[in-house]
């Protein structure tokens, strides 16, 4: 389940693949045990206190020191606001957060006020009960009237909101300056140049992928099917709607399956060999090129440090990734975190006011600068790209119109549980033809949906 652009980042990139492997399993294990578990009863708070302390649940990054700085700056103006207010933060895992915010759900006494979430998980929380509705509060406040509107869709189900967005998150393409001026390349301009691009930098330079590519890199291969007309899902009345209805898979579609041919045919001898690439995820597809062992990768604004601490820094750029036809963006992942208010809070007006510290104009300034989190604001957006001219790629692959996944509670269960990664490496191993593999993962989609 990736929760946001920032998941495959947040894995170190040492961590052997089995281990990796192991871990998938039992994660997909716990959203499982999880998913079958007792409805969420109702634990509304009966009380509103405007003393005491707020605990709150922030995600653990790579490099957490930067984050606590920027976090520490947000909670000294909220407790200016509010004094003998404390806030207690813990830094949790990404990896583990579905059992241990699911147990908090569950148990009022244990649970933060306060959390961080990833956007793909907002249905899912909401149906479980754990998410207070925060729509009134969130039409009034200033600093929202600026959000992006994808970046309010991902707080938003049936109408409702709950949350406020943190920061969001997209893909492009990085490439090597110096291998494509040694070979004559220009940047591609269509997904056929840029399969053409990376066969050429493989051939001439053999010590390089191509580009880097992964059977595990869920977010990374989403562009190729949808660039070619494809959906993960096609939805109900309510889904269409902007809630949370009834989902079908699509990815076995003629033009889902276009993208997904497209995607996997990077992997092979001739690019991103399957017997290393298969189990390769965004963040190893990165690794190896900020290590200088590709010629491109799709890689986030997130990413943007990684490569700069790399072997590569000041020997790349980036470009929106390519559609099918000269001149089209494919559509990114509109990725990204929120921050919102548990219902069990019994500290809600604080709670609520803390949110707006957390994910307000100024943390999220603050926040792109130390972390390279990009902006829900359009206005402060505009301000980071105009600081930093690497964060423009994405920015207008953003504005070319990023998609999320189905918002139904669903999703996590299927991202968790890697039915598209072995989707994808069903194919590039050979074991399966794509109409076979896709339509094995539309069935498990389907019963995902039903559920």
């Amino acid at each position: 389940m990736q929760l946001s652009a920032r998941t495959a980042a947040r894995t170190p990139a040492s961590t052997p693949r089995k281990t990796a492997r192991a871990a998938a399993l039992v994660l997909a294990g716990l959203v499982a045990t999880a998913a079958c578990a007792p409805a969420t009863s109702d634990n509304a708070a009966k009380e509103d206190a405007k003393s005491g302390t707020l605990r709150v649940w922030l995600f653990q990054e790579v490099n957490n020191a930067p984050k606590e700085k920027v976090v520490q700056q947000a909670l000294a103006a909220f407790k200016a606001r509010h004094e003998g207010v404390g806030v207690s933060v813990d830094y949790i895992p990404v990896d583990t957060r579905a059992q241990r915010i699911k147990a908090a759900f569950n148990d009022p006494k244990s649970a933060p006020d306060v959390i961080e979430y990833g956007n793909t998980d907002t249905a899912g929380y909401v149906k479980d009960g754990g998410l207070a509705d925060v729509s009134a509060e969130f039409a009034s406040w200033s600093d929202a009237r600026e959000t992006d509107p994808a970046a309010k869709e991902s707080v938003t189900v049936d109408g409702k909101v709950y949350g406020a967005p943190l920061f969001v998150g997209v893909r492009a393409l990085y490439y090597r300056t110096d291998v494509f001026r040694e070979l004559g390349l220009k940047p591609p301009a269509t997904q056929d140049e840029l399969a053409a691009t990376a066969r050429k930098i493989r051939k001439e330079r053999p010590e390089l992928y191509g580009i880097a590519v992964g059977g595990a890199y869920t977010y990374g291969a989403l562009p190729f099917l949808w660039a070619h007309g494809g959906e993960l899902a096609r939805g109900g009345s309510a889904a269409k709607a902007g809630g949370s209805g009834t989902y079908t898979s699509a990815v076995n579609e003629p033009e889902a399956e276009q993208g997904i041919k497209a995607y996997t045919s990077l992997f092979g001898d001739d690019n991103c060999p399957a017997r290393k690439c298969a189990d390769m995820g965004g963040n190893d597809t990165v690794t190896a090129f900020a290590s200088g062992k590709a010629g491109m990768a799709i890689g986030g604004d997130f990413s943007h440090q990684a490569m700069e601490d790399g072997k590569v820094k000041g020997k790349y750029a980036v470009v929106p990734l390519p559609g099918v036809k000269a001149g089209t963006i494919a559509p990114a992942f509109a990725g990204g975190n929120n921050i919102g208010v548990l219902k069990s809070s019994s500290h809600r007006t604080l709670a609520v006011d803390l949110m707006k510290s957390l994910a307000g104009k100024e943390t999220q300034r603050k926040l792109f600068d130390a972390m390279g989190f990009l902006p829900t604001y359009g206005d402060v957006r505009r301000e980071a790209a105009g600081k930093q001219p690497f964060v423009r790629p994405f920015v207008k692959t953003l504005e070319a119109g990023a998609k999320p996944v189905p918002a139904s509670p669903a999703w996590s269960a299927i991202d968790s549980s890697l039915v598209l990664p072995t989707m994808f490496q069903e194919i590039v191993s050979g074991r399966k033809s794509v109409d076979a593999a896709a339509d094995d993962a539309a069935k498990k989609m389907n019963e995902a949906f039903a559920k």
